[in-house]
C-alpha cells in the first residue's frame, strides 16, 4: 500500500510516516518504479508498535536505542519490553524511561505541594 495509505491504516500521517523512516525507526521502504513508497503488513505493524510505544511515554529517542530489535514486538505482539521489579534500579530502555517519569512525578508533586500551601496560606 502506498503512504497515504499505510498512515490511515495506522492512524498516523503520511509525514510521521517519513519521520520515523528518517529517524531509522521504520527501514526505507520498498519504492514502485515511479519512486513511491510501498509498505506491506509487517510495516504496518511495525508502525502500530512504534505508536503504541510513544503512546507509552517513550521518545523517538528511546525507540532509535533499540530500532533493531522493534520487528520483535511487531512479530509477537504479546511479548514483553523487558521486567522491571520495584526497587530494582532502572536498566535498559523502558527501565530508564520509568525512572524518568518517576522523577518527574516527584518534582511535579513538590512543585503542587507547594502551590497548595501558597493557596490555603500555610506557608
Amino acid at each position: 500500500m502506498r503512504i497515504g495509505e499505510a498512515a490511515a491504516a495506522t492512524g498516523t500521517t503520511p509525514r510521521a510516516l517519513r519521520f520515523y523512516e528518517q529517524r531509522g525507526l521504520l527501514p526505507p521502504p520498498v519504492r514502485t518504479a515511479s519512486g513511491q513508497r510501498e509498505y506491506g503488513p509487517a510495516e504496518i505493524e511495525r508502525v502500530r508498535v512504534i505508536r503504541e510505544l510513544l503512546g507509552l511515554g517513550l521518545t523517538v529517542e528511546d525507540l532509535r536505542s533499540c530500532a533493531d530489535r522493534l520487528y520483535l514486538l511487531s512479530e509477537n505482539p504479546g511479548r514483553r519490553c523487558g521486567s522491571v521489579e520495584a526497587g530494582a534500579p532502572a536498566s535498559g530502555v523502558v527501565g530508564r524511561r520509568l525512572a524518568a517519569l518517576d522523577a518527574e512525578i516527584g518534582r511535579l508533586t513538590g512543585i503542587r505541594e507547594n502551590l497548595a500551601r501558597r493557596a490555603s496560606g500555610n506557608d
